[in-house]
Formats: structure tokens, sequence, C-alpha cells
């Protein structure tokens, strides 16, 4: 059986033999060169926000927590809306790629790509909520890529969140995304009251947006909010 990769479109031959015939076939969207360059986040992470905490110095390292999470936590502004984030990869050039083709060349079918390792850390009975943009945003990209995630796993996005417009992120500076002024609103009519929500992002940088989202939701009353997206 012939595909081909989502990202660099070289062919992708199966291996088949005699144990493929009872086995259930999943499906194959990166060839093993592509594969191999998306680094898997394991091992000792961050308490909070997944980062490898092998790869800082040990001055970075509090308590089996990042500086940036122990940072975020002593702020009486900020602590305890977010309480985990689980990032799938390593954000790497390879990946930035893939990203940049599939958020800004709305190459949409590149979501396959995450289904099933997305499917696979979903816990149940959350409400999946994606990061919304801006209606000006999403009518320049067409779609909102967190919210195609979702829909990639076969699961329905909840939208309970409304974004006002501004500068996009990747343009704004360390500082300038940890200081942004609350963009999220809760859509109105919408009931969040003792939920358990899961935020859907595509990349963890600061975590300024995800707080931002969390604050906003546990102040209408959610009873907690976690987050996945794919890189950290």
């Amino acid at each position: 059986m012939s595909e081909y990769c989502l990202f660099c479109h070289e062919q992708i031959t199966s291996n088949t033999n005699w144990s493929s015939f009872f086995t259930s076939h999943k499906e194959t969207y990166l060839c093993q060169v592509c594969e191999s360059q998306l680094i898997k986040i394991e091992g000792e992470t961050c308490d909070i926000c997944s980062r490898p905490l092998e790869k800082l110095e040990k001055q970075y390292v509090i308590n089996n927590r990042c500086l940036d999470c122990v940072r975020w936590e002593e702020d009486d502004e900020w602590k305890g809306y977010l309480l985990k984030n689980e990032s799938l990869y390593e954000y790497n050039d390879f990946l930035k790629g893939i990203i940049s083709q599939y958020k800004f060349r709305g190459d949409y079918i590149l979501a396959k790509i995450f289904s099933l390792r997305i499917q696979q850390k979903l816990p149940p009975n959350v409400l999946l909520v994606p990061i919304p943009l801006s209606t000006e945003r999403q009518f320049e990209r067409g779609f909102n890529q967190t919210e195609a995630l979702i829909n990639e796993t076969g699961q329905s996005p909840i939208h309970l969140l409304e974004r006002t417009h501004s500068e996009k992120q990747s343009k704004k500076s360390r500082h300038d995304r940890i200081h942004i002024p609350q963009v999220f609103q809760i859509e109105e009519g919408r009931g969040v009251a003792d939920k358990d929500i899961l935020l859907i992002d595509d990349i963890y940088t600061t975590g300024s947006t995800l707080r931002h989202a969390a604050k906003i939701l546990i102040h209408a009353g959610a009873k907690s909010v976690s987050s996945l997206t794919l890189a950290r």
C-alpha cells in the first residue's frame, strides 16, 4: 500500500507481511524522515507547562517546576488559574515549518498529522475548547487551526470564548506577550459552571494566552482549566 507524506509529499510504502493481514491498519501521514524530526516531549517535565527539565540549567528548576511557572504561580494575579498544560512535541525548526504551513498558508490537511496523538491525550469528561481567533484573523486565515485539531480527532469543539482583535502573538516580545490586556470574553449565553475544561492551542510559548483564557473561565465558574498544545 502506498501513500504520500502530507508534508514533504514523498511516497510512503507500507511493509506488507502476514501479520499485517490480521492487524488493523493505522493511517500514516508522514514519511519516516519527517516523522523522525518530530521530537516527542518525554522524561521529566515541568509540573505545570510540560517544559523538559533536563534541558534547563539547575538554577532554572525549582521543585519540579521551571522558573517561568514558579513566577506565574507567585503572582497573585495569575496563580492557580491554569491547572496544567501538556505539550506533545518540542518546538524545533521542523515543527515550526509544519505549523507555519498549516496556520499561515491554509494547509488544513496537516491537522491529520496530530490527530492520533491528540486523541491519546484527551481525558474523559472535559469540554474541548479551542483558543479562538478574532473575527479579523479568522477571515484572514479561513479557519481556526485549533478548532481543526479537535475536529480531526472526531470530537466536537465547544465554543465558549470570543477574542478581540490584536497584533499577532508571533510579532510580540516575551514581555509584551506576558503583559497583554485581557483579550477574551465568554460567549453570550454560555454556561461553564462546575465544568472541567481543556483548552486546545498550537504552541505554548510564555503561557500568557492560555492563562488569560483560563482566568476568565475560572471567574465564570469553571471547575478546572487545563490545556493541550502541539508544541512547547
